[in-house]
């Protein structure tokens, strides 16, 4: 059994997740990914994630808000950030707190940053 912490990915944009999944392979994490808001949903509860990424705006479910209300009813304690083309202030602004979202990762994203964060939440698991 894997020790690795595992994070979900989740966005239609498949540049993105591929990127964001190679950066956290090679990091040491157990990346998992959904083009989807369901299919996000589907590996949400097949994979059990330790952490959550996903975007805001996809095509099946009308936002990822919708999406991450779902988890957190689900497993209120699994961190979810945002992954998006808004930033922190955008995003506290027009209320994305109320969707439960831990933070929020701008695109195009800062690999550094965002290693840096989930490594902090990693490690407080």
């Amino acid at each position: 059994m894997s020790d690795k912490k595992k994070v979900l990915i989740i966005d239609d944009d498949p540049a993105i997740v591929e990127s964001v999944k190679a950066i956290l392979d090679a990091s040491g994490f157990e990346a998992a990914t959904a083009l989807s808001g369901k299919e996000g949903l589907e590996a949400f509860r097949k994979t059990n994630p330790d952490i959550v990424l996903c975007d805001m705006m996809m095509e099946d479910i009308d936002s990822g808000g919708q999406v991450t209300k779902i988890m957190k009813t689900e497993r209120p304690g699994t961190p979810v950030f945002l992954l998006s083309t808004i930033g922190d202030a955008t995003a506290a602004t027009v209320g994305l707190s109320e969707f439960g979202f831990s933070g929020v990762f701008q695109k195009p994203v800062n690999f550094d940053l965002l290693l840096a964060v989930i490594g902090r939440y990693a490690k407080a698991e």
